[in-house]
């Protein structure tokens, strides 16, 4: 169940850096390993329109996993997301350095994410969100729960979020 916003829409203008989980959060957290041990995933093509939306927006973007993964390493270069860190096992200092990078304070910055691991990064940044199927844990400390599980168009949803208040600035 999904707790209400902590957040007003006007306070999503502020976002400039919008970083995402991927397994439980693009995706429904599943994956396929064929018996020749390639891997596969299901993304929601609604979600895509979403991140090109904050791209032409100006909103950076980026994604962060503990997994390395080929197709996720094609549908984001399909999607131009410029910032894609695989195989990450410190999310905060890869988000860290991507955030001074682009000159950032982290109340500039969002971050979504399902599971345990995400929590250090999404108590550092100014918005915390969760997708709806996250764990208990993860969605009482996010200041937004998305009504969309991952990979069922919480992706977008936060991004509509996000965009409709860019346009507000």
């Amino acid at each position: 169940m999904s707790k209400p916003s902590k957040k007003k829409a006007a306070d999503f203008s502020d976002i400039r850096l919008l970083g995402f989980d991927i397994d439980g959060v693009f995706t429904d957290g599943r994956f396929y390993l064929s018996d020749d041990g390639v891997e596969s995933k299901a993304f929601n093509t609604q979600d895509g329109f979403g991140i090109r939306r904050l791209l032409s927006a100006g909103i950076h973007v980026a994604v962060i996993s503990g997994r390395r993964s080929a197709a996720v390493e094609k549908r984001m270069q399909e999607l131009d997301i410029a910032h894609v860190i695989l195989g990450c096992p410190d999310k905060v200092a890869a988000f860290d350095a991507l955030r001074q990078s682009l000159q950032l304070s982290w109340s500039q910055c969002g971050y979504v994410g399902d599971d345990v691991p995400d929590l250090p990064l999404l108590r550092q940044v100014g918005f915390a969100g969760a997708v709806a199927n996250a764990v208990e844990e993860v969605r009482r400390k996010c200041d937004y729960v998305t009504a969309a599980h991952g990979g069922h168009g919480a992706v977008r949803e936060v991004c509509d979020l996000v965009f409709g208040a860019s346009n507000r600035r």
